[in-house]
Parts: C-alpha cells; sequence; structure tokens
C-alpha cells in the first residue's frame, strides 16, 4: 500500500526514545521530512542521525513544561523553514499512584504537559494544515481512554481530558481535509513500562521478572508491544490512505482492553 506521505513535513514530539522515536523513524522511511522535538539537544542529535531515508529532517529543543515557549518554538521553526502536515502529540507520562493522594501540582503539571501542549501545537500547525487542504494530528494516550488503569489516577484523568479535546478539535476542523485520531497504546516494551513494572513488583512485594510475567498474561496476546508495532499504526493515521477515519480511539494492546 502506498501510503503516499512522501515529502510530507511532521513535526514529531517526545521523539528521542520509545514509541516518538519508533514513529518518527517509521515516518522518515516512508519519505516524511521529520522535525523532532524534546528537551535534550544531544538525544535529539543522535535520532536525527539514526532516521532512515533522504528526508529534509531536524529538530527543536524544547520543554514541556513549558508550553508558551514550546509554542513559539514551534511557531518560529515554521516561519524559518516550513510548516507541517503532520503532527504527533507525545510526552512521558504523569507518575504511578492513587488519585486520592495526587496534589494539585501533580494534576497541574500533567494537564500542563499533556492538554495544554498539546492545544498550542495544535494552533501553531493547524494554519498550515488549512491551506494545503491536508493535516493529521495523531495524539498518543492510553488505554485508560477508554478503561481507567488502577494505580494511575493523575495519567487517567488527564488522558481522558485529552480524548475529549482531540474528539472536539475533529469536529471542528474535519472540513478542512484535517483528521484527529488518538492511539492508545497498551503495554509496551519502553522505559515507562520498565518504571510501571518496578513500582508494581515493590507494592506487591514480588520481582521485576515475575511482575513482568503477570503483566504479559493481562493480555490476550501474552507478549508486550515493541514501540514499531504502534508506530506503524499512527503512521497509517497519518497517511493519505486514512482521510475518512476521524475523532477515533485506536487501542494498540494485544486485545487486553474489554470494552468496545
Amino acid at each position: 500500500m502506498d501510503l503516499k506521505l512522501n515529502n510530507k513535513n511532521a513535526l514529531v514530539c517526545g521523539s528521542t526514545q520509545g514509541i516518538g522515536k519508533a514513529t518518527a523513524m517509521a515516518l522518515a522511511a516512508e519519505g516524511v521530512n521529520v522535525t523532532l522535538v524534546a528537551r535534550n539537544r544531544e538525544k535529539l542529535k543522535a535520532v536525527l542521525t539514526e532516521l532512515p531515508g533522504n528526508g529534509n529532517h531536524s529538530h527543536i529543543v524544547a520543554d514541556f513544561s513549558n508550553p508558551r515557549d514550546l509554542q513559539e518554538q514551534v511557531i518560529k521553526f515554521i516561519e524559518k523553514n516550513h510548516g507541517f502536515h503532520i503532527l504527533i502529540n507525545n510526552t512521558g507520562g504523569p507518575r504511578s499512584g492513587a488519585i486520592l493522594s495526587a496534589s494539585l501540582d501533580e494534576f497541574d503539571n500533567a494537564f500542563t504537559m499533556h492538554l495544554k501542549c498539546n492545544h498550542v501545537l495544535a494552533q501553531a500547525t493547524i494554519p498550515f494544515m488549512k491551506a494545503h487542504s491536508f493535516g493529521r494530528i495523531v495524539n498518543i494516550i492510553s488505554t485508560s481512554v477508554k478503561e481507567p488503569i488502577p494505580g494511575l489516577g493523575v495519567s487517567n484523568t488527564t488522558r481522558g481530558a485529552v480524548g475529549n479535546w482531540s474528539k472536539t478539535l475533529a469536529e471542528e476542523v474535519a472540513a478542512f481535509g484535517i483528521t484527529v485520531n488518538n492511539v492508545l497504546p497498551g503495554f509496551t516494551e519502553t522505559e515507562r513500562l520498565a518504571e510501571i513494572i518496578k513500582i508494581k513488583a515493590n507494592s506487591t512485594d514480588t520481582s521485576i521478572e515475575e511482575m513482568t510475567e503477570i503483566m504479559k498474561n493481562y493480555t490476550p496476546a501474552k507478549r508486550f508491544a515493541q514501540p514499531e508495532e504502534t508506530a506503524h499504526v499512527i503512521t497509517f493515521l497519518a497517511s493519505e490512505c486514512s482521510s475518512y477515519v476521524n475523532g477515533i480511539n485506536v487501542p494498540v494492546d494485544g486485545g487486553r482492553t474489554k470494552s468496545l
């Protein structure tokens, strides 16, 4: 299948590791000009050297704890270089823990890094998408949009807000050839999952190896996903082939989510 992505421009957030990096790699392999966004300059430079293809790749150094600065950096880049046909919203999840013990600062930080940053990036990139009658916004969220996950109180709350923001935006921009969809990763072999396994193991007096097997058995597939498996779904949603797919939540979880 020709995804018709050659020479499209994509802004990929949180792209120095995990699903973000895998998505950048997958898009670059389809001929996309990829601009990486993260806060660590050295890691960004390292990933740039790994991107496949002959695209015009670049990077932006920005901290998602400061949405206004993030927006300014992206707008400056657009003014000096080019706009974006594709926006991949992605950043690290909030700290694990029960919702009742969460502080107000934890909620503030989570909403800032996820909802506010997604919003300012959409505002910065959508004018170019409208002008070209083509746009793809894919938000990497969590299966907790459909089923809250025990022990991830702040994350569950924030992901739900992003899901509703996304659905609302999808309806507002669809007439301009722009789609907005959410990918909901399940257990994926990333640093984030390793952290969650360690916390669960410590809280239940279980070894990391035992907890790993327990969590694999939560999933009908009996294994964790590789970041590349989720990246392939994101790449499809970013393509012209997904032009009539809009405003949906796509679990990539090996069948773990019970709800329809």
